[in-house]
């Protein structure tokens, strides 16, 4: 009797620790019940912010198109006798702005533009406040795109690597959807994201992904070269232990004996 009240208890065991387990795999849990007015105040994705290294994409627009071709490198580089060629993305990189390790663009008729630091909407602001009214009669629009908006995800998930945005935008559900899900055997109490910021220095954040709240964070919405890690869960590290063959078969044979003990010890009782 006590032997089958000892498989019991050790069945009931397995069956807590399995329940436990599969607690740790959704994500948001109970994200259903966060209010309305909660969510409607939840971090908005801003803009990205200019760094060193970053391909940059501008275009200024006037209902006088002639007017704001110098201030367009298209036009500009067309003049000196380059491709215009836009369907070659090898051909592209004359036609964007990179910048400099000060955080410096050479543009066009206005010269040398301290961008580093600032967001797309205060470097297309601070254009067109160049240009206006010094070179032109009325404000022009200005467009800014992030050529190189790009993270990088690796560990436990599907498919690791670099993940693009041609929208400069791009959150961390949306970049472990581009990943292929976290494996199973992915933390996702412990998600870890490294950060360069606009000076050069580094940051690291943790996000659960367990967590309702998770999308109430600023580490929600991801930065250009984000690193994003997943480590693995201690049933990966278990896995990943190496076991000598010749104890490994020992460990089984010892396993299969207690069980066949057990086994009978049950039936005789």
């Amino acid at each position: 009797m006590k032997s089958k009240l000892l498989l019991l208890v050790l069945f009931a065991a397995a069956i807590m620790t399995s329940c436990n387990t599969q607690k740790d795999i959704p994500y948001m849990i109970g994200a259903n019940e966060l209010p309305a007015e909660v969510l409607h105040s939840a971090a908005k994705a801003s803009d990205p912010v200019v760094m060193p290294g970053d391909m940059l994409q501008i275009n200024v627009i006037s209902r006088n198109a002639e007017a704001v071709k110098p201030f367009n490198k298209s036009d500009y580089v067309s003049k000196l006798g380059g491709n215009t060629n836009l369907n070659n993305n090898n051909e592209n990189s004359m036609y964007y702005y990179l910048v400099d390790a000060n955080g410096n663009i050479e543009y066009p008729y206005l010269g040398t533009l301290h961008i580093g630091g600032m967001s797309k909407s205060a470097v297309e602001n601070y254009i067109a406040t160049q240009i206006y009214p010094r070179y032109l009669t009325e404000r022009p629009g200005v467009e800014v795109r992030f050529q190189n908006f790009r993270v990088y995800i690796l560990g436990e998930v599907n498919k690791p690597g670099e993940i693009k945005a041609t929208n400069g935008r791009l959150n961390l559900l949306e970049a472990i959807a581009q990943a292929g899900d976290l494996t199973i055997h992915g933390r996702r109490d412990n998600v870890m994201i490294v950060r360069t910021n606009s000076d050069g220095s580094r940051s690291i954040q943790t996000v659960n992904m367990n967590d309702k709240n998770m999308i109430l964070s600023p580490s929600f919405n991801l930065q250009q070269n984000d690193i994003i890690y997943v480590e693995p869960n201690s049933s990966r590290a278990r896995q990943s232990w190496n076991v000598p063959p010749a104890l490994s078969l020992g460990m089984s044979s010892v396993g299969t004996l207690i069980s066949i003990a057990t086994f009978i010890i049950t039936l005789t009782k």
